[in-house]
């Protein structure tokens, strides 16, 4: 017998020329059949082959005792299906698991029905398997991208040389972007490969959306002797969601430079092709094997622990690029000349019309004053008084509370202009803080949950509640200032 295959049926008819007229008969239908002297042979075979048909006389008590035993053992994903063929009055035994009993004689098409359903059940295992080890190698990435920068924080926070004070609080902030952006690319994932991401439609300049991503991953870039040259421009926009493809545009620039040697190019264009705007990230890199170049947009395929991980990341970026150009109508593309030969990914989207350009508005100055008084609802202490302490700095006057009661307490009674309340709060949660405040005083105040829950049902659950914005933790200190000055602006 030939080694097994997932898509094989194994033949166990030990009597006459069963065996064989079988094994012609699925040959001729296409499917791959082997024939094995007997049962207990297949028990190799239990996590390999597609199914086995066996005739009754072959399942003798002793020829079956290793067969079964095999059976016991399989793993949870496997369940090997079999095609028993009786004669009338014969029994099949119970134990056996996954079989479907059919009576001789069998017609050629009951045979080939059944033998089909069975390898489609068969594939479907397989799928349930190399998803398991999809998520297995994630979990086990997910861990080592975690470690790291709660490593470096963890250090930081213990070193005790007061001269070395502020390159900690630089390293602790570096990393708790990193963690932050991580967390980010998990939510953003889930949400897009769900359908659940909306685009914010404007008409956007492609050109200026890559310089903003050029100067923000710049420092980065030059920390690792890499250029990134924006080489030609098309001065076209698109109809698309700035942020969007600011992250699109990101990912591909975060990629580039990260599997770059020192003193390489990244090389970035814009150019009209036809009715589409043609944006190419060419990067003098470590290249893509051809074998991998079908896979790269495929979720956590490319998640290889042999790669040098020293920057981090779960192999997902690639993952959002491609979803989120396929939400704006385009389509995303790479090419390489394998491995030490540097790649190129190729995006193209929908032109739009430039009348409809939406300048970006400039977050607002942290210098000016904003008496604003906020209420700050957060059972973490060390949020709670970090949070506290920067709202005091953009002038704010806080008032904070560690549970559910006590925020409905303080809010109603010193009737803040801004209340800050987090989701999962000891005594009532922050939904029935809002209710609760809702119910007393009404709408005169931005009512915010802050929270490290962001899925839509979780924002449709806020809403209901009475608050008016939903935000995901971490809150960073522009976000902050944001919200202030919404508060300022509320009616």
């Amino acid at each position: 017998m030939t080694e097994p295959s997932p898509e094989q049926i194994l033949v166990v008819a030990p009597r006459g020329r069963d065996g064989e007229l079988m094994r012609a008969l699925l040959d001729k239908q296409g499917l791959a059949a082997a024939l094995v002297p007997a049962v207990d042979q297949l028990a190799p075979a239990v996590e390999t082959a597609g199914c086995a048909v066996i005739t009754q006389e072959a399942l003798s008590a002793d020829a079956a005792h290793t067969f079964r035993a095999a059976l016991a053992k399989q793993p949870p994903w496997c369940d090997f299906p079999m095609i028993v063929l009786t004669s009338a009055g014969q029994r099949v035994e119970s134990n056996l698991g996954n079989v479907t009993v059919l009576e001789r004689p069998v017609g050629p098409e009951t045979l080939i029905a059944a033998v089909r359903t069975a390898l489609r059940a068969r594939r479907r295992q397989y799928e349930a398997r190399a998803a398991i080890q999809q998520r297995d190698q994630f979990l086990a990435m997910l861990g080592h991208e975690l470690r790291n920068p709660l490593a470096a924080i963890m250090l930081a926070s213990e070193h005790a040389d007061p001269d070395k004070r502020e390159q900690r609080l630089e390293m602790i902030a570096r990393q708790a972007n990193h963690l932050a952006r991580l967390v980010d690319d998990l939510l953003d994932v889930a949400r897009v490969t769900s359908g659940k991401v909306q685009l914010r439609r404007e008409a956007v300049d492609i050109d200026d959306v890559l310089r903003t991503c050029i100067e923000t991953l710049g420092e980065r870039a030059r920390s690792r002797g890499i250029t990134i040259e924006l080489a030609t421009t098309s001065g076209l926009v698109v109809d698309g969601d700035t942020v969007r493809l600011e992250q699109v545009m990101s990912n591909l620039l975060a990629n580039a430079i990260k599997y770059s040697p020192t003193g390489r190019t990244v090389r970035v264009s814009t150019i009209r092709a036809g009715d589409t705007c043609e944006i190419r990230v060419r990067d003098q890199g470590i290249g893509i094997a051809a074998d991998m170049l079908p896979r790269v947009f495929e979720l956590f395929a490319q998640a290889d622990g042999s790669l040098d991980r020293a920057d981090g990341g779960m192999g997902i970026g690639l993952t959002l690029v491609d979803r989120l150009v396929r939400l704006h109508g385009g389509e995303v593309r790479v090419a390489s000349a394998g491995l030490g030969r540097g790649s190129e990914f190729v995006v193209r989207l929908p032109i739009g019309t430039r009348s409809a350009v939406v300048q970006t508005a400039h977050a607002p100055s942290r210098e000016r004053a904003l008496p604003v008084r906020v209420v700050l609802v957060e059972d973490n202490a060390d949020i709670r008084e970090m949070t506290a302490a920067m709202l005091a700095e953009i002038g704010c006057d806080v008032e904070v509370a560690a549970d559910g009661v006590d925020g409905v307490d303080r809010i109603v009674r010193s009737r803040p202009e801004l209340a800050l309340v987090d989701i999962g709060l000891p005594g009532i949660d922050g939904f029935e803080v809002a209710r609760r405040v809702r119910a007393t005083i009404g709408t005169p105040l931005l009512l915010v949950a802050v929270t490290g829950y962001g899925r839509d049902q979780d924002r449709a659950q806020a809403s209901a509640a009475g608050f008016d914005l939903h935000v995901a933790k971490p809150l960073r200190a522009d976000d902050l200032v944001e919200l202030v000055e919404r508060s300022r602006r509320a009616p």
